[in-house]
């Protein structure tokens, strides 16, 4: 895959990260209500600018394995979240999937709208077997995407991460490329 990656949905364009994009990320970044529930953040302003190298340093990587995206509305090119996609073991053709959205484009199915574009190209670019998310049990609205976005509810992980501080349990969701399948044929008819 090549560097400036696009996708696009009915209302949003996933594209690669470009350094112009800080400032529009750590809009969302630096909110506590945000990242509460993520391992990161708040973001300092050197956090966000790190960040942002980090993934456009990634985007070089050949082959590519990890797609990190900014989303961005398709009308006004406004920022609004992030999310990606990632080739977490290439032998069981497995990938993982995660996203962030800034708390004003919260509840409009943006989120669900990113990760059924994120499951398309999971499924018919990389070739991925099986694709999954992990969330904090304590978000509900995270949950709720991964469920609309037609993931299914795989377990539960205890104390599986140290994040801020303490041991966070994680819910596991998962969906794989038959199941991914099914789903187009659904839709369709």
């Amino acid at each position: 895959m090549s560097i400036n990656l696009q996708l696009e949905t009915e209302r949003l364009i996933l594209r690669d990260f470009t350094k112009s994009d800080w400032q529009g990320v750590h809009s969302y970044a630096s909110d506590p209500e945000v990242v509460q529930y993520l391992p990161f953040g708040p973001n300092s302003e050197e956090d966000t600018k790190n960040f942002l190298q980090r993934e456009i340093k990634l985007q070089r990587q050949q082959p590519r394995q990890h797609f990190s995206l900014a989303v961005t509305l398709k009308d006004d090119k406004q920022l609004i979240g992030a999310c990606r996609i990632s080739v977490t073991n290439p032998d069981k053709q497995e990938g993982s999937i995660g996203y962030c959205f800034a708390k004003e484009s919260w509840g409009q199915g943006y989120a669900t709208e990113a990760v059924g574009k994120l499951l398309n190209f999971g499924f018919q670019q990389l070739n991925l077997h099986r694709i999954f998310a992990t969330c904090n049990p304590k978000n509900v609205l995270s949950m709720r995407v991964l469920v609309k976005s037609g993931m299914r509810h795989e377990g539960y992980l205890q104390e599986y991460q140290w994040v801020k501080g303490e041991w966070r349990d994680s819910v596991l969701y998962a969906m794989l490329e038959r199941e991914w399948i099914q789903m187009q044929i659904r839709n369709v008819e």
